[in-house]
C-alpha cells in the first residue's frame, strides 16, 4: 500500500477546499493513478480545457497520495489567501514574458529533482481549439523533461469545459456533469536522452509528448484525434 506523502498545513488546507469543489460540479472519474509513481520525481503533462482543470488535476495527483506542486501564472500570488496558499504550498511561480521567465523553469527542474510530482499545461493557457482539443505547445515542458530522468506522465480532462467555459464566460454546475481525469502511461524519451538540446530537438520532444495526451484524450473521448496541432498565434 502507498504511503501518503507529507504536504504540510497548506496541502491539507488546499485538499478541504478542493475535495468539496470536485464533487459539487462533477461526478468525476480518476483513472490511471498507478501511473503516477508512489516516490520520486514525476513531471505530469496535461491538457487544459477549463479553469477548472487545475482543481481536478490537484485532485489526481492527491488521490495517488503524492503532493501536486503546479507552474501557476505569479498573479496569483497577489491574491489573498489564495497566495499564501502557494507559497506555503510550494507552487512553482511562472513569470512569462519577462527577464525571470527562465527562473520558473529551473525552479520546476529543481522541484522534479527533489523528488515532487510537478504538473505542467504546455498550452499555457485554456485551449482555443474549437473542439477541444490540445494546441500546439511550448517547448519549457520539453526543457523540463530532458533536464531530469523523471516519469513524464500525459493527463487528461474531459468534463469541464461543459462545467466552466472560460471562452463563452459559461458556468453550468447543475446537473452535475461526468467528468474523466485520466493518467498514462509515462512517455518513453530514450532516444532523446543525451543528444544535445537544440531547437529541433525541443519541439520533437513537445510534439511526442502533446501527442500522447492527444491520444489520451481521444480514448477518453471515444473519437479520432486531429492529426495536426491546433495552431494560435505566437505559439513557439
Amino acid at each position: 500500500m502507498r504511503k501518503r506523502e507529507k504536504g504540510g498545513f497548506w496541502i491539507a488546507f488546499c485538499a478541504a477546499f478542493f475535495y468539496p469543489i470536485g464533487w459539487l460540479v462533477g461526478r468525476s472519474r480518476f483513472q490511471g493513478l498507478t501511473h503516477i509513481p508512489a516516490t520520486g520525481g514525476a513531471l505530469l503533462v496535461a491538457n487544459h480545457v477549463s479553469h477548472l482543470d487545475p482543481v481536478f488535476s490537484g485532485l489526481v495527483v492527491h488521490r495517488a497520495k503524492r503532493v501536486p506542486r503546479f507552474l501557476a501564472k505569479h498573479s496569483l500570488w497577489k491574491a489573498p489567501v489564495l497566495g499564501w496558499a502557494l507559497a506555503g504550498s510550494g507552487q512553482i511561480p511562472v513569470y512569462r514574458e519577462t527577464t525571470d521567465a527562465q527562473q520558473s523553469l529551473r525552479d520546476g527542474i529543481k522541484a522534479l529533482q527533489d523528488g515532487k510530482v510537478v504538473v505542467i499545461y504546455p498550452e499555457g493557457t485554456i485551449t482555443r481549439d474549437p473542439d477541444g482539443w490540445p494546441m500546439r505547445s511550448r517547448t519549457g515542458v520539453a526543457r523540463m523533461a530532458l533536464a531530469t530522468d523523471v516519469p513524464v506522465v500525459p493527463a487528461v480532462h474531459w468534463g469541464t469545459r461543459e462545467v466552466l467555459d472560460g471562452y463563452r464566460k459559461r458556468f453550468r454546475p447543475l446537473p452535475r456533469k461526468p467528468i474523466t481525469v485520466r493518467c498514462g502511461e509515462p512517455v518513453d524519451l530514450t532516444a532523446y536522452r543525451g543528444r544535445p538540446v537544440d531547437a529541433v530537438v525541443l519541439r520533437e520532444v513537445t510534439d511526442l509528448v502533446m501527442s500522447s495526451v492527444r491520444a489520451l484524450l481521444a480514448e477518453v473521448r471515444g473519437e479520432p484525434a486531429p492529426t495536426e496541432f491546433y495552431r494560435r498565434e505566437a505559439s513557439t
